[in-house]
């Protein structure tokens, strides 16, 4: 307490790791010196006048009847004696949870959190998720969470954290939105400047293909996606990715682009509109397209960078394209 409450904080986390492996193996305790241990300390932080929150370790690897019950119905106790709500962070810390409603416990998530709130009597706005990814199950995990009745949720930026980290706090963010259409204020075009911040200022890239922020997120290369691009971007954009995050679609011109990546790559990053757009069938993209293709016959591997699509537009074009009636 000496050094939580010149922070002037109002609420503080306190570990209760809750399975045998880390009550037995890593606090050489029983059940009953652990459950008192924790007793005394949530004791101490309330009369402290702090608001604990207790973090319940290694949860889906607990005995949840033999331990977590009357250790949370301790806790609960202490907090209506006192008159202050007891929050609970139920931690997946090893990323064993699963999303199906049919999953038995500990594992399954909405099973767990329906353990505490109709089992245990926690009120949802007293508990919250935090969840690791060892699986692959992060983001949906917290999903499930939530939807069966956890208020709050844990996340970290691009989902950095111990091992494989936690939920992504922006696929969080997108998530709430696709769940409620509810923005809150929130500004999602922070993602991506968050990710240039991490490219540029921490020198941490994101892989290109990271959902939300990576350089290839929204960016194709197939010729029969750019096909589509053009006829409706609604086709192959999963939302309006330049309202919500700021990100333009893209296109890289490979060997795969085809004609209509190459038309494409022309009307959006030359930004051409209406009557000015060229077909794919234009003369000068056929050339264009003859000339790609070349160089990959040639034993090109890599894209076309903006730099190359620009010259061979020029080349073509000239300054700047000819207008040509969009099929």
């Amino acid at each position: 307490m000496k050094t939580v409450i010149p922070t002037g904080v109002k609420e503080t986390g306190i570990l209760v790791s809750s399975s045998d492996y880390h009550i037995y193996l890593k606090m050489h305790r029983t059940r009953r010196e652990a459950a008192d241990d924790y007793a005394r300390v949530v004791g101490s932080v309330i009369d402290a006048g702090l608001r604990p929150r207790c973090h319940l370790e290694d949860l889906t690897r607990a005995d949840l009847d033999g331990f977590v019950a009357p250790l949370v119905a301790s806790l609960q106790e202490l907090g209506r004696q006192a008159g202050v709500p007891v929050k609970f962070r139920l931690c997946d810390t090893m990323g064993f949870g699963l999303p199906w409603p049919e999953a038995s416990l500990p594992r399954g998530v909405p099973r767990l959190v329906q353990f505490f709130t109709r089992t245990l009597g926690v009120e949802p706005r007293n508990l919250e998720w935090h969840g690791h990814n060892d699986f692959h199950r992060g983001e949906v995990n917290t999903v499930a969470a939530w939807l069966y009745g956890c208020a709050a949720a844990n996340g970290s930026l691009f989902g950095f954290g111990e091992r494989t980290g936690n939920p992504p706090l922006e696929a969080l963010v997108i998530d709430h939105l696709g769940l409620t259409n509810e923005s809150a204020g929130v500004d999602t075009t922070a993602i991506t400047r968050a990710a240039a911040y991490f490219r540029d200022e921490l020198g941490t890239p994101l892989p290109a293909n990271y959902p939300f922020a990576g350089a290839g997120f929204n960016v194709t290369s197939a010729g029969i996606h750019a096909d589509g691009l053009l006829k409706n971007e609604e086709i192959y954009n999963i939302f309006d990715t330049t309202r919500i995050l700021d990100r333009p679609l893209g296109i890289t011109v490979n060997d795969r682009s085809g004609l209509a990546g190459i038309a494409y790559w022309l009307n959006t990053t030359l930004g051409l509109n209406g009557s000015a757009q060229v077909r794919k069938d234009d003369p000068r993209v056929v050339a264009i397209h003859r000339d790609v293709e070349r160089q990959y016959a040639a034993g090109r591997s890599t894209g076309f960078s903006p730099d190359e699509m620009h010259a061979l537009a020029r080349l073509h074009f000239g300054n700047a394209p000819a207008t040509s009636a969009r099929s």
